[in-house]
């Protein structure tokens, strides 16, 4: 874009005659119009997220939050919030479809904050693209505003995080199409339903016995991201603990045949 086309588009926008001054810069009169480093560093990272977008599968991204009192902190809430955010930019730049929710002691037990389809409109990839920021500003707005609300209408007592891959699967085929499954837990992993897992360390070989007694959906071709494992709002649990979690959610995920399974503590893989 030549610097005397950006200076008209915005004299235009602000309704104001600015003499032109040769001299500057077409990054100067892009962050006067509102699109400047940042907006334009963004662009470019969703350029380059499109290259790994599969049209023929969009993706079909479930964030299921864990609602448990245990993991209530701002800390803890702002890293999920960024989470989600990540998904929702990589949902909408593939132009597929997000819900979000956030749960508690059983697939029953769940309260929807989001749930649309992020299909951008537009002639070609760039024009595409220049919706996203828009879109996932909506989501976030609307994400955030019953975040809250949501958690405390849950029941605090108990947390059933296997029963929200079946909650997936039954998703997915009611969404139905060619979408891939991308299902996003973040939680701390402290499932209390069924099973005690901060009652012991687990080993691989345990967490795989204990995995092995739950029925779990197909997930063929999903893709699953645990996040959060070990993350509470008071204290912090042994790393040994921890390690435990991580075997029995990345066994819960083999046994679900998923295409790709990641369990860990650090939410910023979620957003992978």
């Amino acid at each position: 874009m030549k610097v005397n086309n950006v200076f008209a588009r915005c004299v235009g926008r602000r309704h104001t005659t600015v003499p032109l001054v040769a001299t500057l810069t077409a990054a100067i009169l892009l962050s006067a119009c509102g699109d400047g480093p940042s907006s334009h560093a963004d662009f470019t990272a969703n350029q380059q997220l499109l290259t790994t977008c599969d049209p023929a599968k969009p993706p079909a991204s479930l964030v299921e939050i864990d609602g448990t009192g245990s993991s209530a902190s701002d800390a803890i809430t702002a890293e999920r919030i960024t989470a989600v955010e990540s998904i929702a930019t990589r949902t909408a730049v593939c132009s597929g479809h997000l819900r979000v929710l956030v749960f508690s002691a059983s697939s029953a037990a769940t309260t929807v904050l989001f749930d649309g389809d992020l299909k951008q409109l537009g002639a070609t990839d760039n024009a595409r693209l220049r919706r996203v920021p828009e879109t996932v500003k909506g989501v976030m707005d609307t994400v955030r505003s019953g975040y809250r609300s949501a958690m405390a209408s849950l029941p605090q007592g108990a947390s059933d995080i296997t029963a929200q891959y079946r909650l997936a699967s039954e998703w997915k085929q009611q969404l139905g199409g060619n979408s891939a499954l991308n299902l996003v837990i973040l939680t701390d992993g402290f499932q209390n339903v069924s099973v005690d897992l901060a009652a012991k360390a687990l080993s691989a070989d345990e967490a795989k016995v204990l995995a092995d007694r739950v029925a779990m959906p197909n997930l063929a071709g999903a893709s699953v991201t645990v996040a959060g494992l070990g993350r509470i709002a008071k204290g912090a649990p042994p790393s040994a603990i921890v390690e435990g979690l991580v075997h029995y959610y990345n066994a819960l995920c083999a046994k679900a045949s998923a295409a790709t399974c990641t369990s860990v503590s650090d939410y910023a893989e979620a957003g992978r």
